[in-house]
């Protein structure tokens, strides 16, 4: 009996050794020498592989030492890790081998029990959160506000970022292209997006603006149609130049941001030598709630500097990240860039008499008539530590304004303050204001609660309804604005879609092609015939007949340009 149960675990054991042999067939080849390798297929270069370099160590170290002495089953002190920094798995757990997949085998099929496998290609395969429909190629830097105006800005706007003389205030600053995708080159002809985050003790206030102290369109439904029409083509995604230019010859309101675009002003040399401008109108109220509008414009201190569209192209396909590049160096070099903060106000008597609408964004304030006055300047002294979380995920939202600055009834402003928030609810979750690059220095919002990725810790215990009997959160009666700040508001309105196509789009435009120099006259029409000479011929007669409206000389030139184009 007992003879019988030796031969029954000895014929076991032969059987688990045989289905061993065949399951992992590797293992046993493993054990040959490297003589005998060849005879099953494999190249002496298996055997020759050395231990990647590690951080801190001199290479011909890890050079002169096999697979043998440093392993995937050595200790972690062999292995060049250091006291008790190890990697860890989503749980906390450490790890104990961050490159090999678990296998059945060394050259088995992998086992669907290997989670570190798992939790590092679900991450991967999320790394990518929507890219922006619009600005989303871009870069960014931190720095600070300091305001220097403050005797004179008082008179106007009681905002106390700008009576705190000698403080500085933190800043995040964001520039990008408009129309291109995240993966284009940041040197194209395009709008350039100057977005300023400022942190204060009221809250965030973010300016959201351009390079152009002009918008293309008017009022706020056009601009979605606008951007539809420069996009790439649904179809082909490539640039339809059709499209492109048959929207701009059928709305003229376009005329005066597309002329500054075909100058060199498209082409900025880097985003250190572009001017910023708010576009949209806000209404400024002092400590006594009188109201003007205002405009804001950042000047940089670096000087404007263009490219033409030549060095734009040829940079496009040697260094499609220069301007990128350009202003991290500059920051890591301690060429900190700066940019002085103006303001430009209107009085409400001037707003009603003004020969244009004051909230039209297709239309430039004359400094002659209303000056640019000194608030502050902006400077930029870090680059971000880690791009994605601090450049990708930036949020700017116009709705975001602190006491003494109020929306108007800029039409484009009004889309604006519900069009910013939306979208990057959309990308990053309605959680996206906690994000850190994005959180103020206070934020007391428990009646907002869950939503995708809630990591807060204080205000566990205050009601998330209100109003509440617990709960210390309360309203701040200090916020409200003074009654006499709305007594422009009319108290009887009109309900309906106003027409504004027509309210003059031409006069400024021509304005415009006068100030220019000889050079950049021929500049803006060699850009744009280049261009428009793809578009169909009668959409080129009918951009040619509205600038007709504009300036005879804007008109004759084009014409001639486009003459050089056309087949024979």
């Amino acid at each position: 009996m007992i003879s019988t149960r030796k031969e029954f675990l000895m014929e076991k054991m032969i059987i688990f050794v045989l289905v061993l042999g065949y399951y992992h067939v590797p293992l046993i080849a493993a054990e040959l020498s490297p003589e005998d390798a060849t005879l099953h297929g494999l190249e002496e270069d298996y055997w020759s592989e050395h231990e990647a370099i590690h951080p801190n160590e001199d290479p011909s170290e890890v050079e002169s030492q096999s697979r043998s002495s440093i392993g995937t089953n050595s200790s972690a002190a062999e292995r060049g890790y250091h006291d008790d920094y190890f990697f860890t798995d989503l749980g906390g757990g450490n790890v104990w081998d961050k490159i090999n997949s678990l296998t059945a085998g060394r050259y088995g099929p992998q086992l669907l029990e290997d989670m570190l496998f798992t939790e590092e290609m679900n991450h991967f395969n999320r790394e990518r959160i929507p890219e922006r429909v619009v600005h989303a190629r871009g870069a960014g830097a931190i720095g600070y506000f300091e305001p220097t105006n403050s005797d004179v800005i008082r008179k106007f706007c009681k905002t106390p970022l700008f009576h705190a003389k000698g403080r500085k205030f933190p800043v995040v600053a964001r520039f990008s292209t408009v129309i291109q995708s995240k993966g284009s080159a940041d040197t194209v002809r395009d709008p350039r997006g100057f977005a300023v985050k400022i942190k204060t003790d009221e809250g965030n206030w973010d300016i959201v603006g351009l390079d152009f102290p002009v918008f293309f369109v008017r009022d706020s439904l056009r601009f979605f149609n606008f951007i539809h029409s420069q996009k790439p083509d649904p179809i082909t995604d490539t640039i339809n130049y059709d499209s492109y230019w048959d929207f701009i010859s059928l709305v003229p309101e376009t005329l005066h941001a597309v002329s500054h675009l075909y100058t060199d002003l498209g082409t900025p040399d880097g985003y250190r030598h572009m001017n910023g401008f708010s576009i949209n109108t806000f209404r400024l109220i002092n400590d006594d709630g009188n109201v003007v509008f205002g405009r804001f414009h950042f000047l940089t201190n670096q000087g404007v500097r263009n490219l033409t569209m030549a060095q734009a192209t040829k940079l496009a396909g040697t260094n499609p990240r220069y301007s990128t590049e350009d202003l991290y160096q500059a920051i890591k070099k301690g060429k900190y860039p700066s940019w002085t903060l103006y303001i430009q106000m209107m009085t409400m008597e001037q707003a009603r008499d003004w020969e244009y609408n004051a909230f039209d964004e297709t239309k430039k304030w004359p400094t002659k008539k209303f000056p640019l006055i000194e608030a502050g300047k902006m400077v930029l002294n870090r680059n971000p530590k880690n791009y994605f979380a601090q450049v990708e995920q930036l949020i700017y939202n116009p709705a975001n304004i602190i006491p003494g600055i109020e929306p108007s009834s800029d039409k484009i402003l009004q889309g604006r303050l519900v069009a910013y928030h939306d979208a990057q609810g959309h990308r990053l979750g309605v959680n996206n204001f906690k994000i850190p690059i994005n959180r103020p220095f206070k934020l007391v919002t428990p009646t907002l609660r869950d939503g995708i990725c809630v990591f807060d810790k204080k205000f566990t215990n205050e009601p998330t309804y209100f109003p509440n009997s617990f709960g210390k959160a309360r309203e701040d009666e200090s916020r409200r604005p003074p009654r006499n700040s709305l007594k422009h508001i009319p108290t009887k309105v009109e309900f309906d879609r106003f027409n504004s196509l027509n309210e003059d789009n031409y006069s400024q435009v021509g304005q415009f092609w006068e100030s220019l120099s000889p050079r950049d006259q021929k500049n803006l029409i060699s850009n744009m015939a280049a261009h428009l000479s793809n578009a169909k011929k009668f959409i080129q007669e009918r951009l040619l007949g509205q600038l007709k409206k504009v300036h005879k000389d804007y008109y004759e030139s084009l014409r001639a340009a486009l003459k050089k184009y056309q087949k024979p």
